[in-house]
């Protein structure tokens, strides 16, 4: 709960930046929309490993309060912004002292191991899906009574109850030092930077097809008007929600790098059969595909991740993962926007093909060393 309350703010308010910049901030200055899209996760980016040291060193729960009390500050700030430089500032200081994911996993990684930690974790991704689909209706109602802007005063109470909730939690204390030293030399080579490639492919590969999925729908279906188009992006979010949890039953033990491979290549394929699509119906079934290689994908890196943390601390090891992760986004969000106004709309989803059959190449040539002793 306390991770999908930050995941509905930070998650759902972006696709409204265009009405904050018209109507709240009376800026025309369409071209910093763009911009304000990537900053909080360019920010979170820059400061997760770091964040992710601190937590080993202070303690996870700590560093999991601050995280909300950030978004909490960040939220209030823009809030009561009234000039675009003011925002951008929030948004900077969102992602800065935001990173609730990999917070919240860290602490979970004391807690959980093994099998129970790639359940838990993938648990938790549920939020962030159910985020994508229910903020952007559950926003749209409340701007209807208020402002675009001023919205925030009011999503700053969710990251608020979240950190109420945490306090209760139990405190789980810093790594001890001794043991957090031959964790870190067991974790650090070749196997923890294929981990970290996986997770900037993957998060690369389903981001870059999402800016522009709208308008690629509406050129593939005729007809297709803005309502289509939102539940066919939505479709493989809720496939997540749906599948997640019985496919966690026998995905995610053993054979771990192979099936985030076989989980690249269906996802792969899936961003094929929509390029070639030409009807609602074969659309709709691509995504769905897309829902369940994306879900099996998200089980296997969760399991690599399980087996990971057994030999790094998990501070460290989530925020350079959650790293990873917004670097991709941003990179595919920057890289969307020019290869659109190049090749068109089929273009991204193309990209994303690419990167994900050379994530599935790389693990192809990893097959027979150990990943960080997995199974």
């Amino acid at each position: 709960m306390g991770h999908f309350t930050a995941a509905f703010s930070a998650l759902g308010m972006p696709p409204f930046f265009p009405l904050i910049f018209k109507q709240s901030l009376h800026s025309n200055a369409e071209f910093l929309i763009g911009w304000a899209y990537v900053l909080p996760a360019a920010m979170t980016a820059l400061s997760g490993p770091w964040w992710g040291r601190l937590s080993d060193r202070f303690g996870r729960k700590a560093l999991l309060l601050r995280a909300q009390l950030g978004l909490a500050g960040s939220f209030l700030l823009a809030g009561f912004a009234e000039t675009v430089p003011v925002f951008l500032l929030a948004l900077t200081l969102q992602g800065l002292f935001g990173g609730t994911l990999a917070a919240s996993n860290a602490y979970l990684a004391t807690l959980f191991e093994g099998q129970g930690l790639t359940r838990i974790l993938t648990l938790l991704q549920g939020s962030a899906r159910a985020a994508l689909i229910a903020a952007p209706v559950g926003l749209g109602f409340a701007l209807l009574k208020t402002s675009p802007i001023e919205t925030y005063r009011y999503l700053a109470l969710l990251p608020l109850t979240a950190a109420a909730m945490i306090a209760f939690l139990p405190n789980t204390g810093p790594v001890q030092a001794a043991k957090k030293d031959a964790m870190k030399s067991a974790s650090d080579g070749s196997g923890l930077r294929l981990l970290i490639l996986l997770q900037f492919a993957f998060a690369f590969g389903t981001v870059v097809t999402f800016p522009y999925f709208v308008p690629f729908t509406q050129l593939r279906v005729e007809g297709g008007g803005p309502a289509l188009a939102g539940f066919l992006f939505g479709l493989p979010h809720f496939v997540y929600l749906v599948a997640a949890a019985p496919l966690s039953l026998w995905l995610g033990r053993k054979h771990l790098l192979p099936t985030l491979s076989a989980a690249f290549l269906l996802l792969a394929l899936s961003l094929g059969g929509q390029i070639l699509a030409n009807g609602v119906l074969t659309l709709g079934l691509w995504r769905l595909v897309m829902g369940l290689a994306m879900t099996a994908s998200f089980i296997a890196l969760h399991g690599l991740i399980a087996e990971a943390n057994e030999a790094g601390s998990a501070g460290r090891m989530f925020g350079l993962l959650d790293s990873a992760s917004k670097w991709g986004g941003v990179a595919a969000g920057v890289i969307a926007g020019l290869v659109v106004q190049a090749f068109g709309t089929d273009a991204p989803l193309l990209l994303g093909l690419l990167v994900l059959c050379a994530g599935a190449a790389a693990i192809a040539r990893r097959t027979g060393a150990p990943l960080l002793r997995t199974r």
